[in-house]
């Protein structure tokens, strides 16, 4: 339909805009690893509703709740983040945790890790 409404638009794609169902955009280059169990293994990606991590998940439920350490390397330092999650999906190399919601605290240790990527991001595109 064209903007005055009739008649077709040649100009529209055929095809439906594609729209994420995700509540936060995923994060993949931050340098970070996940302790889960008392093991080390490392993140893929992160967001503020849950994180994906490279590790053998075969010894865990579906729906199993466990304690988790986001830790980070930032340009001050190292951050660790510490929270729950439940197993929401297995594959053979990798598993997902939803987190559980996230106090204040949290979220702002979580803000403060993205700022100071940003910044570390910008300032390293002004050299």
């Amino acid at each position: 339909m064209t903007p005055f409404g009739f008649g077709s638009d040649s100009s529209a794609s055929a095809t439906p805009d594609f729209t994420s169902r995700r509540a936060w955009p995923r994060r993949e280059t931050d340098r970070c690893v996940a302790v889960v169990n008392g093991r080390t293994m490392p993140v893929l990606d992160w967001s503020l509703g849950g994180v994906r991590i490279f590790g053998d998940a075969r010894i865990f439920d579906q729906g199993t709740q466990m304690d988790i350490t986001m830790r980070f390397e930032t340009e001050t330092g190292i951050m660790d983040i510490e929270h729950s999650g439940a197993l929401v999906r297995r594959a053979a190399e990798n598993f997902s945790l939803q987190f559980l919601p996230l106090n204040a605290d949290q979220r702002k240790k979580f803000q403060q890790v993205i700022d100071r990527f940003n910044a570390a991001e910008f300032a390293n595109s002004q050299i």
